[in-house]
């Protein structure tokens, strides 16, 4: 069974796509294969669905959704071993499913392991992350309820997408390929304008480029955003950058 949240829920069993009815049965899979093969508290669970005033009858009403998730599951693979899928413990409930089947997970994987060698490795780099950025469908998570666990898993995903931007930037820098990543940088600042390593990256490559100029204005246009938005300076990292430009420093070229 393949559980996919990198967008709306998708569960794919062989051939089979499960859909899966009601927005509360969805937060119910979607919290498990969080934690694939981990216990999760009824506790949690019951929170996820109904915050911090759940009704009388929560606990059992949990229990009936659980029964009709995996109802769900059995009638559409049509295969009786799919209840199987969610395991009840004593404390909670387990989503019996190999990590590697949750699409979250293998992006997660792939870009912590790219970015220990995206400098040593970068062609294999760009590939693995190229491959990674195409599970998104959406945004993570989003018919799976406003729960507190969703909500915070779906933050979470949404920054290691944009690290995983930055590192295939720094590998195609590591390449060569600084005028290419000049557009693509730019549009990530139009939407990201607070993100400073996007404008580290695009000051870099800027000067690579031959613009010394436009580096600078680059750094000057962050920063004043920085200071308009949030009353802040910008970090050490683009502060280095800056004056690495303006020493003209032979290792920028590298």
């Amino acid at each position: 069974m393949l559980i996919d949240i990198l967008g709306p829920l998708r569960i794919r069993h062989g051939d089979v796509s499960v859909d899966v009815p009601g927005e509360k049965l969805r937060a119910i899979i979607a919290t498990l294969a969080l934690s694939p093969g981990e216990v999760v508290s009824g506790a949690k669970l019951l929170d996820e669905l109904w915050g911090e005033n759940p009704p009388r009858t929560a606990a059992n009403t949990l229990q009936g959704h659980i029964a009709r998730l995996r109802r769900t599951l059995v009638q559409q693979t049509r295969s009786p071993y799919a209840r199987e899928a969610i395991r009840t413990s004593s404390s909670g409930y387990i989503l019996d499913v190999d990590a590697e089947n949750i699409d979250a997970l293998r992006f997660t994987q792939i870009v912590e392991h790219v970015g220990v060698r995206v400098r040593t490795d970068p062609e294999r780099s760009i590939e693995q992350l190229t491959g990674a950025l195409r599970m998104w469908r959406g945004a993570a998570l989003s018919d799976a309820g406003q729960g507190i666990a969703c909500r915070t898993a779906c933050a979470h995903l949404e920054e290691m997408k944009l690290i995983a931007r930055e590192l295939l930037i720094e590998a195609k820098s590591a390449l060569g390929l600084h005028r290419e990543v000049v557009p693509e940088l730019e549009q990530l600042l139009t939407r990201y304008p607070l993100r400073e390593r996007f404008c580290e990256q695009l000051m870099l490559a800027l000067y690579r480029s031959g613009r010394q100029a436009d580096a600078i204005s680059a750094y000057h246009r962050v920063r004043r955003q920085l200071s308009d938005d949030l009353g802040l300076e910008p970090g050490p990292g683009m502060q280095a950058r800056l004056s690495e430009i303006l020493r003209q420093e032979p290792s920028l070229l590298a």
